[in-house]
């Protein structure tokens, strides 16, 4: 069966129904036939290297786009019951013979169902390129086994995973799949799959149709022996744009993905997203909601955090609106940006199953100066947890104009705290929680709105209730009525309560941090307040 813990999402099932397989095929290299292999008729390697995948993206972003060939026969037959009872079989994982002495393993998701663009794949030996074939005999079938064309080859897959010994010596583990679009996901050590990364995003939640460009062919060098890292690449094609990725992935405590990205723009693009973010917030202490569930909290990621290039930490608190909500937040030459799960308490989720209190963190690391632009994050109304509501993803200033041509380069660090997940420096916002002003216990209808922020950490920590640390709190489209600042008794904890007021159908922009002593002493706390 597909593996549940890399369950589709709702926006990962867009993009696999939406998604147009929209270039031509990369010349020369070809699918390795079943019946080659048999005879030993192998083909030749061809040259490859990422310099090589780039100009074929450029000379494809000068073409008009063209669709893939429709799947046909068995693979276009698959149903949603039948595609979740294949299983990879472990005993064809690629890398796993002695000899190859590979600290990694691969094996492929199935084509069919959603998935019906093939991608090709292709295994690079010292700077030579051959395709990477699979046939049925590599998929066990469930129920499906009798009615399964015996070593039929697949036109394709519909993505991988690779695998790594990443928590035991003795066992390999999942480390990264890459399934859908331009989707993936890698983790660290002791991790569960959570929020995913996609290659680019493009006209996300703006007027207009999104468009999902997707991988559709991928190069992987086979690991050297007992090399600690894997590199790969990848070809991406949409309809406005082509590219040529580059990934370095080194898995570990934090696993650390070095990525550099050219792009090709084909037509003008409205909204061009880079290093994308894609992950789930239901309810939480920032927005409890009206769910009716014994959870205290479900969400893959809870804040937005961003390190400035200052070295101040923004934290923007995630929350379920009422409708689509989207905030841009300018930074120039960022640090940092990811979303995070602070939270790493069992009793903060009692989830058995979902272990949210598990998932990793995903912070984006820009290699060079970005210059300037917006970080967005798009919040999605959402009432199941298997839909993926959030998205964040930085945009240039500059605009992408048919013609252009971008280079950027950055690194994914996905684990329990990644750096750029909090301030090193100081106070780190514990906890978000909000509820109706006014005071406790009393029957109020004030019309407004109370948010408590705990900070913990840094200098206050060594300070006691009668300092002289100041919030500073701002509102736009809003009010505040009442800021009160307490260190809790018997805590390392200084408690803001902040009450405010907004117009009905509206939205309040609020933002508070602490200072004292010339200096800021904790993280910018950011929140939009969307009323209903």
């Amino acid at each position: 069966m597909l593996d549940q813990r890399y369950r589709p999402g709702r926006r990962r099932v867009l993009a696999g129904l939406s998604a147009l397989a929209l270039a031509a095929a990369l010349p020369p290299v070809r699918p390795l036939r079943a019946q080659e292999v048999a005879d030993g008729d192998l083909p030749e390697p061809v040259p490859f290297s990422f310099d090589w995948l780039t100009e074929e993206m450029r000379a494809a972003a000068a073409r008009e786009p063209v669709t893939a060939a429709p799947l046909e026969g068995f693979f276009a037959d698959l149903h949603y019951d039948d595609y979740h009872r294949i299983q990879f079989r472990r005993d064809r994982m690629r890398w796993a013979e002695p000899e190859a002495d590979s600290r990694f393993r691969l094996n492929a998701f199935h084509v069919g169902w959603l998935y019906n663009e093939p991608v090709q794949m292709h295994e690079v030996v010292d700077g030579q390129a051959v395709p990477m074939q699979f046939t049925t005999a590599d998929f066990a079938y469930g129920e499906l086994n009798e009615d399964t064309p015996t070593a039929l080859e697949l036109p394709g897959v519909a993505g991988f995973r690779l695998l790594n010994a990443l928590n035991r010596a003795d066992h390999f583990d999942e480390l990264a799949a890459f399934l859908g679009a331009s989707y993936f996901r890698a983790l660290g050590r002791g991790n569960r799959y959570g929020l995913s990364a996609r290659g680019l995003a493009v006209n996300t939640g703006i007027s207009g149709s999104e468009e999902f460009p997707r991988f559709s062919d991928f190069w992987i060098e086979r690991p050297l022996p007992g090399s600690d890292s894997i590199t790969l690449h990848a070809a991406l094609r949409s309809a406005s744009v082509t590219g040529a990725f580059r990934f370095v992935v080194a898995p570990g405590e934090d696993t650390v993905m070095e990525v550099t990205a050219r792009l090709f723009i084909r037509e003008d693009i409205e909204q061009i997203g880079i290093a994308p973010l894609t992950s789930m917030y239901l309810f939480g202490g920032a927005d409890p909601g009206e769910f009716f569930d014994f959870r205290p909290a479900v969400h893959d990621s809870e804040a937005l955090v961003i390190t400035t290039a200052d070295g101040g930490t923004l934290f923007r608190a995630l929350a379920n609106p009422p409708r689509l909500a989207s905030s841009y937040i300018g930074a120039q030459s960022p640090r940092s940006f990811g979303l995070v799960q602070r939270d790493r308490a069992f009793e903060s989720y009692l989830d058995a199953q979902a272990h949210y209190e598990l998932r990793p963190s995903l912070v984006v690391e820009p290699i060079g100066d970005w210059g300037r632009g917006t970080v967005r994050l798009l919040e999605i109304p959402s009432d199941l947890e298997a839909n993926d509501n959030i998205v964040a993803y930085w945009i240039p200033d500059a605009p992408a104009r048919a013609g252009d041509e971008i280079e950027l380069s950055y690194r994914l660090h996905w684990g329990m705290t990644p750096p750029g997940s909090a301030s090193s420096e100081h106070a780190r916002i514990l906890r978000t929680r909000v509820g109706e002003g006014g005071v406790s216990g009393v029957e109020t209808d004030t019309g407004g709105q109370k948010f408590v922020i705990d900070f913990e950490g840094g200098l206050i920590a060594e300070l006691d209730g009668e300092a002289d640390v100041v919030p500073a709190v701002s509102a736009q489209r809003g009010e505040i009525t009442e800021v009160v600042l307490s260190k809790v008794e018997g805590e390392n904890i200084w408690r803001l309560v902040i009450e405010a007021e907004g117009e009905p159908g509206g939205s309040v922009e609020l933002s508070a941090r602490l200072t004292g002593f010339g200096r800021d002493l904790s993280e910018t706390w950011l929140y939009q307040w969307v009323i209903a």
